[in-house]
């Protein structure tokens, strides 16, 4: 299923694998994320990881070898697998953002994400305002009257929120504010699984209301209103998050 089509189903299963070599880097990268594995700790041994998974030595090293490129690992002769810290690791990489996701996002990685989001999507939006063209427009206005459905469920409503910000990444014609759709929808789905508008329907005309101003700025090519929407639009949603967060230490 593509990484950007969040309909039906549920993202805590997203970074599973069917693959012999897939389980067993999912099973320790979300080790290491959690911090079961600790930084700079050393990971068992091949024998003992044989024995865990049940897995031959190719798919053992195959799996230590992506983890390794995303840099949580580094294999040293004659000391064994060392968990790299935090600042070696890849955070882009969607594999990483997942299983952030599923080891249980903590404030600080919440408070994270709201701060690369608000330095990146503003001027997506902006660059958007200046950029766009009727068709990526009238897409944008696509997704909008899509959230505003009645009826719908969170991950029907998210997955168009989603689609609505990656067409925004589109029409700023970066091709680097595309690329971080795996970050937005990471922090979308954390978001809306933390604290949804659906289905209160006050909360949800709202979000629509906000959304739809992001592109009403852009339609009017008003980059000043669109990076001030989109930065509306954010904190709008670390403040459901923040609200819901109190309430369940209460």
């Amino acid at each position: 299923m593509p990484r950007n089509d969040l309909s039906n189903y549920d993202f805590r299963t997203a970074g599973h694998s069917h693959t012999h070599h897939g389980h067993v880097m999912r099973a320790l990268g979300l080790r290491i994320i959690s911090g079961d594995y600790a930084e700079n700790s050393i990971l068992p041994g091949d024998a003992e990881l044989f024995d865990r998974f049940g897995v031959s030595r190719t798919v053992l090293r195959e799996a230590l070898k992506t983890l390794a490129a995303k840099g949580l690992i580094q294999p040293r002769a004659k000391i064994g697998t060392r968990v790299l810290e935090r600042s070696h690791w890849n955070l882009f990489d969607p594999d990483i953002l997942v299983w952030h996701f599923e080891a249980g996002p903590t404030p600080e990685f919440l408070s994270s994400l709201l701060e690369m989001r608000l330095a990146l999507e503003p001027e997506a939006a902006g660059l958007a305002a200046r950029r766009r063209t009727e068709a990526q427009l009238e897409k944008l206005y696509e997704w909008v009257e899509k959230m505003g459905e009645a009826g719908q469920s969170a991950s029907s409503f998210v997955d168009s929120d989603l689609q609505f910000h990656i067409a925004i990444a589109d029409a700023s014609h970066n091709p680097f504010m595309r690329s971080i759709s795996a970050l937005i929808e990471v922090a979308l789905v954390t978001t809306f699984t933390i604290s949804s508008p659906i289905p209160n329907p006050e909360r949800h005309s709202y979000s629509v209301a906000r959304h739809r101003a992001i592109a009403d700025a852009i339609r009017d090519r008003n980059a000043r209103a669109a990076r001030k929407a989109m930065r509306g639009v954010i904190d709008d949603g670390a403040e459901r998050v923040l609200a819901a967060t109190k309430e369940e230490t209460h």
